[in-house]
Formats: structure tokens, sequence, C-alpha cells
């Protein structure tokens, strides 16, 4: 089918599914709907259509990646540390905090390799000529008016303020196309890695992660002959579904949940006691 013809039927469409003009949002979502019931529009098509609804009327605040997950670079740390840790993460972009929590700007990842394969890149010195200008927002700040400056400015992530201009988080034009088009996948949203380092200093522990991987990476001899999961054993424990970030002991850890929703839970962050044991059986708890 070629481009005139699919123009001309979407021309042909549009009558039929505004024959009055709508009043309202609500007025507007209703004829979207009928004219994907009557197959006027795929519905594919009408999420993408309600999205797009959405970003007018939703915040940064409802999207941004909150300070807690936000991967940055320090500057205190040495140059091996941080190119390690960026390599760990594999992201594109980092916010840099100064020794004072200051944003002092933003690293890309590309600047660093091209820097790295020129050996223009050896010292701390060499980085720091590297960071870009932050682009700064309010988390109040609307979605539409937020994806227009990414436009304008070329910038693929803006690091947002609070209302008192403290560092709350940051969001990309990823998480603004979400809005409209669903979640995008890319190839760093899954890894091989089901427990590793977080940048609070604890660990993020994939919810999949199998009770063996979990012994031994904390070096512990957790058992249960009918769950074969971390998760499972911990919901088990609870006797429910825990709430995003709800705290609570097991196992002689503390656990936090990083990521869930109301069905289950995605990730825990695992804060390691400073005197523990090394061997801690289930059933040891249990009967304590």
């Amino acid at each position: 089918m070629s481009e005139e013809n699919v123009g001309k039927g979407w021309l042909e469409k549009l009558p039929k599914i505004f024959s009055k003009e709508p009043k309202s949002r609500e007025e507007l979502e209703l004829m979207l709907e009928e004219a994907q019931a009557q197959n006027l529009i795929e519905m594919d098509s009408l999420s993408m259509l309600k999205g797009v609804l959405d970003v007018e009327k939703s915040r940064v605040r409802d999207v941004m990646i909150p300070k807690v997950q936000v991967s940055f670079i320090d500057e205190q740390n040495c140059l091996a540390d941080i190119l390690d840790y960026m390599l760990k993460t594999s992201h594109s972009r980092y916010p840099v905090f100064s020794e004072s929590d200051e944003i002092v700007g933003v690293l890309l990842a590309k600047d660093v390799l091209k820097a790295m394969a020129t050996k223009e890149l050896s010292t701390l010195d060499d980085l720091k000529k590297l960071y870009r200008q932050p682009e700064i927002v309010s988390e109040s700040k609307r979605l539409n008016v937020l994806l227009k400056d990414f436009k304008k400015s070329h910038n693929h992530m803006a690091l947002v303020v609070d209302e008192y201009g403290e560092f709350a988080g940051l969001v990309t034009i990823e998480d603004v196309l979400e809005q409209i088009v669903g979640e995008i996948e890319d190839e760093h949203d899954a890894t091989d890695e089901t427990i590793q380092k977080h940048v609070s200093g604890a660990v993020l522990v994939d919810a999949i992660s199998s009770i063996a991987e979990f012994n031994r990476y904390f070096e512990t001899s957790l058992e249960d002959e009918k769950i074969e999961t971390i998760g499972g054993l911990v919901l088990n424990n609870l006797g429910r579904i825990p709430e995003q970030d709800e705290q609570f002991e097991f196992a002689g850890f503390s656990f936090k949940v990083f990521k869930a929703d109301l069905r289950k839970v995605d990730e825990f962050l695992v804060t390691v006691p400073k005197k523990r044991s090394a061997k801690i059986k289930v059933a040891d708890e249990k009967n304590s």
C-alpha cells in the first residue's frame, strides 16, 4: 500500500471519528474508544493517542527516575574506579557530583570512549574536560513542554530538582516517549547479573535470583525444598506481597523493596549487617 493511499484512508476516517466536536477531554477519549470499537483505528493507535493526552497533563515527577535509583559519578573517586563503574553499569549518560554533593556536569560514555581511543584520557583533569553542561528541570514541569525542550536542545536527559532546588532524580527522553508508546526495552534493561552492588552501598537482588545464587554471593545457606528463588522464599516467609519501598528483616539481612507492583516484586535492596553468621537457615529463623 502506498503512502498516498494510507494518508487518504486516514482522511476518510477522520470525519467518521469526529462527526461532532468534543467539548471535553472525557468526550474526546470516548469518541476515540468508539472509533476503535468500530475498527476505524487500531488498539495500539488508541493507546498511543491516549498516551499523547496523558503527556499533556503529566509532570516530570510522574516519570522521573528517583535519586536513589540514579547511577552517578563521584568526583572523589579515582579515574580507574570511575571507568570501572561506567563499564559495569553501562549507561550512556551520568550526572557528576562534587565532594560537596553539587551537580558539576554530565558525562557521556561516548565522549569517554573517544578520549580513551585517542589517548587523551589519563587523569581526572582530562575527565573533567569532558563534562557537559547539565540541563536542569523542575519536577513540576509538564512532559509535553519537556519534550519540546529536548527537541530544541538535542539533549536526551535532564536532571530534576525539587521545590527547594535539591537534586531529586533524572528524566530521559525515553521516559517521556514511553508514556506514549509504552515501555521501551533496550539492551541494558536485561542483564545476566541478578545480584550486583548498588550505588547506595547496598546490594541489588532480583527477585528471580535463585536461592543458590543468593547463598553463593552472601555466603549463606538458605534452604527450601519447594522454592527455588529468593523472591519466592521472602514472600513465603512474609505471607504476602510487600509494597514498594517497604523495609523488613529476613534471614539476618535488611530488605527494602526496590521495584514492585501490585502483583509482584521485581527487585530488593539488601543490606548486609556488619556482624552476621555466615550460615543462616530459614528454619532457624522461623523457629526463633
